[in-house]
């Protein structure tokens, strides 16, 4: 904590010497779960996307950007700058020291049964940077990062002001009992249901109007972004950073009626999801493609306050996912070539270290910077982000952080520093490792099982991760091997260990 607070302060203390012109207001969007296939400017045929499709056209469009494979270890290392073999945090953790923290009734009765495994007071966050060179900051949606009454809570992250789910588990509904603003609860009206229902055996499940019961009144979604133009509103006379983080388009899949109508009418009948993890829902199909057409029209409101407001051109926007497309609560990723040109279903997108689970869209717009409608296929991470920002505004990043600026890139002018690799870890879904080369993609699967075997995919000639060469190439496996030794460390949270992993590679 010390070394922490020591840092800030020697980072404020750069605060008249960065940025002699006015500084820019950044807001970057954080979708849920959405594949890199699912956006019109990524190959999306079936969904209509015209305002992140707009985005891309007036900005640059990232091909070969990484996350993580699940939310609350995507967020850290973005925050962070820190990759998962050092993160703090590594897979969902959701606590359940504490009780029976999957009752939505007991967690709506108390609220310590709310959250994930706090972050400690330590962590550097680029909103805590942001803040020391001048910005008022907010986070408006899913946080997942803490837990109420511990230090692992937004406005003590960084965040002036935040607004939404501090709890990944509650936004599997979209109609929760309330919401957060700051550290106080915001009551909604809607009753608290457990979205881990069937539907009944008694009634027709054709029949929409069985499936009312599952929407409620107050949409979450229509209150985040009501709030975060309030804070567009608010700010927009000085440098803020919007960090919007929607829950959308996560299971269970709710939507607006309009826009699942207009789908419904689009793609014809569809069987039902009857229910088990998520809400059931008669058009699983229409209703996940309604529930992207509303995040976009949500991007369409932003950049319209945005503009209403006069700082549209002095605005970056940079849109993104926490990882790749889910399987879950009736998503059909195969239906809408959710991965594009990755494999996109279970053991291919989300929770999963190929492609089709961590490579996401990455779009990056400010006005008369960047040139408008180009293409980058650099090697890039959400890790960047810490020091990408802190070079716009001309500060030094964190030490020992692993990240790299790509401001260059982004701007058009040369980029010089390029990723050596990228390396990840995920003790989620049996443990898993991956490491990016180049071309090279390498990956360890079963970890939980003892298997420490690489396969080996040539990106170049063999995007969908179908041919193993790793016999051919002892080499790359040596390498890769050295990479672990150096990139993994000993996890503090034991949730996290990989025994395996751990005998064969520990740096600590």
């Amino acid at each position: 904590m010390i070394r922490k607070m020591l840092l800030l302060i020697f980072i404020s203390s750069l605060f008249i010497t960065s940025f002699a012109q006015k500084k820019p207001n950044i807001v970057y969007i954080l979708a849920d779960d959405l594949g890199y296939g699912d956006l019109g400017c990524y190959g999306q045929q079936k969904i209509e996307t015209p305002n992140i499709d707009a985005l891309a056209k007036a900005g640059k469009r990232f091909t070969q950007h990484y996350a993580f494979p699940v939310c609350a270890p995507s967020r850290y290392c973005l925050l962070t700058g820190i990759n998962s073999g050092k993160a703090y945090i590594r897979g969902n953790h959701e606590w359940g020291e504490r009780g029976n923290v999957w009752d939505y009734k007991a967690m709506e009765a108390n609220p310590f049964l709310e959250g994930q495994f706090p972050i400690p007071d330590s962590t550097l966050t680029f909103a805590e940077v942001l803040k020391t060179q001048g910005y008022t900051n907010a986070l408006i949606g899913k946080w997942g990062l803490g837990a109420p009454f511990t230090a692992g809570l937004p406005n003590k992250q960084g965040f002036d002001y935040f607004y939404g789910f501090i709890c990944q588990r509650e936004d599997h509904t979209y109609y929760p009992g309330h919401l957060w603003e700051n550290d106080m609860r915001v009551p909604l009206n809607n009753k608290v249901v457990d979205p881990q229902v069937h539907f009944p055996k008694d009634k027709d499940s054709s029949d929409e109007k069985n499936y009312e019961t599952y929407q409620q009144e107050d949409y979450a979604p229509d209150f985040l972004i009501k709030n975060a133009l309030n804070f567009i509103d608010k700010n927009a006379a000085k440098p803020f950073f919007l960090f919007y983080t929607t829950p959308l388009p996560h299971a269970s899949l709710q939507a607006p009626e309009k826009w699942v109508d207009y789908y419904h009418k689009k793609f014809g009948d569809e069987q039902p999801y009857l229910g088990g993890s998520y809400f059931p829902c008669r058009y699983p199909n229409a209703a996940y493609a309604a529930m992207i057409s509303t995040l976009d029209e949500q991007v369409g409101e932003i950049v319209k306050e945005l503009k209403a407001k006069n700082i549209y051109d002095n605005t970056i926007i940079i849109f993104c996912s926490d990882n790749g497309p889910s399987g879950e609560g009736g998503n059909n990723s195969d239906f809408f070539n959710s991965g594009g040109p990755f494999k996109g279903s279970f053991g291919w997108g989300k929770g999963f270290l190929h492609e089709g689970g961590i490579r996401e869209p990455f779009i990056v717009s400010w006005p008369e910077k960047i040139i408008a409608g180009t293409t980058s296929d650099m090697v890039s991470s959400t890790i960047d982000m810490m020091p990408t920002l802190c070079d716009l505004l001309n500060i030094p990043p964190p030490k020992n952080i692993d990240g790299i600026s790509i401001l260059p890139e982004i701007l058009g002018k040369p980029q010089v520093q390029q990723h050596q690799y990228l390396y990840w870890e995920f003790p989620g879904y049996k443990g898993q490792v991956a490491i990016r080369i180049g071309k090279w993609k390498g990956i360890i699967s079963n970890i939980s099982e003892g298997n420490l075997q690489w396969q080996l995919f040539d990106l170049h000639n063999d995007i969908m991760e179908q041919n193993d060469i790793a016999s051919q190439h002892p080499e790359i496996i040596q390498q890769f091997n050295s990479i672990v030794k150096k990139e993994h460390h000993t996890p503090e949270v034991k949730r996290f260990l990989m025994p395996a992993l751990e005998k064969a590679f520990t740096n600590n």
